[in-house]
């Protein structure tokens, strides 16, 4: 896998919090750093995933509507 620098403004105390974590973790900030991400963007590929299932599902039943909602709330 490629990969490219970045550059990050991290606040001084959060930065510090972060190196004795990582420390105790025995990794790297980099690698921390890069794992946070991967979960993110895995979590997100999830989510748009489900959805998609749910839409298509749903496609499957008519409704009678035929998209339109004919009645109001009063």
């Amino acid at each position: 896998m490629k990969t490219q620098n970045v550059t990050l403004a991290v606040p001084k105390d959060i930065l510090h919090e972060l190196k004795l974590l990582t420390t105790k973790q025995e990794m790297s900030l980099s690698r921390y750093v890069i794992n946070l991400l991967a979960e993110e963007v895995s979590g997100q590929k999830e989510y748009e995933d489900a959805m998609c299932r749910n839409m298509e599902r749903l496609g499957k039943y008519n409704l009678g509507t035929e998209g339109k909602i004919p009645w109001t709330r009063d």
